[in-house]
C-alpha cells in the first residue's frame, strides 16, 4: 500500500477566526472555502479547516474536545526562521506554548498552537532537506 496522506483537516470553532491564523500567520492561500471549510493546497496533500461540529457530524461522532496530545509541523529552511515566524503566529491569533531553542536531538523548533488548540512545530532541522517543492525528506 502507498504511504501517503490525502487531506488533514482539523475541527475548528470560527472559521474566519481560523483563517486569519493560516492565511496571515503562515501566509497559505485558499483554494476553496464556504461558510463551513476552508481548504489549502499543499505540497502533496490538501489539509482543511472545517467547523468542528459539522466535522463531527461528517463523522457520527461526538464533537470530543481534547483528542491525544499530538503536533503537525512546519519546518523552515533556516533557524533564523524559527522564531520569526512563531511571532507572526501568534500576532494572528495564536498562542505561544514555546519559544524556539535548540534541543538535544539538534536543530532548532519552538511552539504554538491555532486559535483551536492544535499545536503546530515550527522546526528547522539541518538533516532534513526541504526541496523547491516545499517536500521534507527524513534523512537517515
Amino acid at each position: 500500500m502507498q504511504q501517503q496522506i490525502s487531506v488533514i483537516t482539523l475541527g475548528v470553532d470560527d472559521l474566519e477566526r481560523s483563517r486569519v491564523f493560516y492565511v496571515d500567520g503562515f501566509g497559505w492561500k485558499p483554494v476553496f472555502e464556504n461558510a463551513e471549510i476552508v481548504f489549502y493546497q499543499m505540497n502533496g496533500f490538501v489539509f482543511g479547516t472545517w467547523l468542528g461540529m459539522a466535522l463531527a457530524a461528517d463523522m457520527i461522532r461526538k464533537n470530543e474536545r481534547h483528542p491525544a496530545p499530538f503536533a503537525l509541523a512546519h519546518n523552515v529552511a533556516s533557524q533564523g526562521e524559527v522564531q520569526p515566524l512563531i511571532d507572526r503566529l501568534v500576532a494572528s491569533g495564536g498562542r505561544l506554548l514555546r519559544n524556539g531553542d535548540a534541543p538535544e536531538h539538534g536543530g532548532f523548533r519552538g511552539y504554538v498552537e491555532d486559535p483551536d488548540g492544535h499545536a503546530w512545530e515550527i522546526a528547522w532541522n539541518p538533516a532534513w532537506p526541504i526541496d523547491e517543492d516545499g517536500h521534507v525528506t527524513f534523512a537517515t
